[in-house]
């Protein structure tokens, strides 16, 4: 990363806000204060415009940072830190789960409701099964849910933040998201076990993740529900069509492209996932890992197939509006270096009120009560990282 780095010790004796990290399995970038903002856009001109914000700002870190949102339409928001850091992992100093204090009340409503929502997957199921006798079918279609949360106190970011990177399959993130009606600044905080897309010199990493099981306490009970994802055929067929979407998306961009260890289980705290890690090398070395992300997203992994369709039926179908949920954070370097993580099992924080949001991929075959129970088990790493159950009671047991 071509930063200009400083050391977050120096951040935080001049006082400077925490204002984006991204924390992974071996490294962390953070960003302090805020600088200076890129022009905001719909993503088709994203690598046009980081560019232009490089020409034409010559002083600072010469990194930008920052969240994409899910619909390809809407504006995006990075900007330019003023100190940005780049670091081993320092997760082994995260804090604890974050407990509320007792005299806390959460209250916690589902937007949609589970029963509206299993009625959602139902009417997307009947979408796709119409729609197969045509040229371009309809054959997937991701749909969420969220938590709206609405607490006595305001809610701490960086102890939820560190309460997630406790998790070490996952990347942990933070960015501050642009200002809106709420009374504090919102933040987008997650741990999301995607990578959207990453770029080293002419090297191109993707890590699609498709097809889930909940993971149980129980070791036998886990084993066999790893067992029954992996032999899946729904699952698999979810997973290839994600797989052959990001091939198709790279392809013109690379001159080799590969999946070197192929389809294998990959696990979180919580959850059980299929997943293909592919790597690539660029024709031209210059191609910007903007220009990459803007291809890519929305992967079938958030959105669907066809990629325009789905997102029509989700706007249809959801009845909210998803904003910085299910799209990506992340950085990109004066270099066309940079990471993109896909914002899954993701919150969006703003003092007293929090949104938590968590989906499934509805193919044919999917089972509307099934689903559903996939995105309660997609909400438990958010949910117990804050210390409380979906209906916003305490958790028995807490940290020591």
């Amino acid at each position: 990363m071509s930063s200009g780095n400083e050391s977050s010790n120096s951040a935080s004796a001049q006082g400077v806000d925490e204002v984006f990290r991204l924390q992974g399995s071996a490294r962390s970038v953070t960003g302090q204060g805020l600088r200076a903002e890129v022009e905001r856009g719909a993503i088709d001109s994203l690598a046009a415009r980081v560019a232009a914000f490089f020409a034409e700002n010559q002083g600072g870190p010469r990194v930008v940072m920052g969240a994409l949102p899910f619909d390809r339409s809407q504006a995006d928001y990075l900007f330019q830190p003023q100190i940005c850091a780049d670091a081993a992992d320092d997760r082994g100093s995260a804090g604890k789960r974050m407990a509320l204090p007792d005299a806390v009340r959460c209250a916690i409503t589902p937007v949609p409701a589970p029963v509206a929502y299993g009625e959602a997957v139902a009417a997307a199921l009947k979408l796709i099964a119409g729609s197969a006798g045509e040229p371009d079918p309809l054959t997937k279609v991701v749909l969420s849910r969220s938590l709206e949360l609405a607490s006595t106190h305001e809610f701490d970011a960086a102890r939820l933040l560190a309460a997630l990177a406790r998790d070490p399959s996952i990347t942990a993130f933070s960015t501050l998201l642009p200002a809106g009606a709420d009374a504090a600044r919102p933040l987008l905080v997650g741990a999301t076990p995607e990578l959207l897309v990453s770029r080293k010199g002419s090297e191109v990493v993707s890590h699609p993740l498709a097809g889930s099981a909940r993971r149980y306490a129980d070791p036998a009970a886990d084993r066999a529900s790893a067992a029954a994802l992996e032999t899946s055929e729904k699952d698999r067929r979810e997973h290839q069509a994600v797989v052959d979407a990001v091939f198709d998306a790279l392809s013109p961009y690379c001159r080799d492209l590969n999946a070197p260890e192929g389809t294998t289980l990959r696990s979180t705290a919580s959850m059980w996932h299929l997943g293909t890690r592919i790597v690539g090398t660029l024709k031209d070395a210059q191609t910007p890992v903007a220009e990459l992300a803007s291809v890519l997203h929305p992967t079938p992994a958030v959105c669907g197939l066809p990629r325009e369709r789905s997102a029509e039926v989700i706007g249809q179908l959801e009845g909210y509006d998803r904003g910085f949920y299910a799209g990506a954070v992340g950085w990109a370097d004066e270099a066309g270096d940079g990471e993109w993580y896909v914002s899954i099992r993701s919150a969006r924080l703003a003092g007293r009120h929090a949104t938590l949001y968590a989906g499934a991929g509805i193919v044919a075959g999917s089972d509307p009560a099934g689903e559903t129970d996939e995105t309660s088990a997609k909400f438990v790493a958010l949910l117990s990282a804050l210390g409380i159950d979906e209906h916003g009671r305490p958790l028995r047991e807490h940290a020591a």
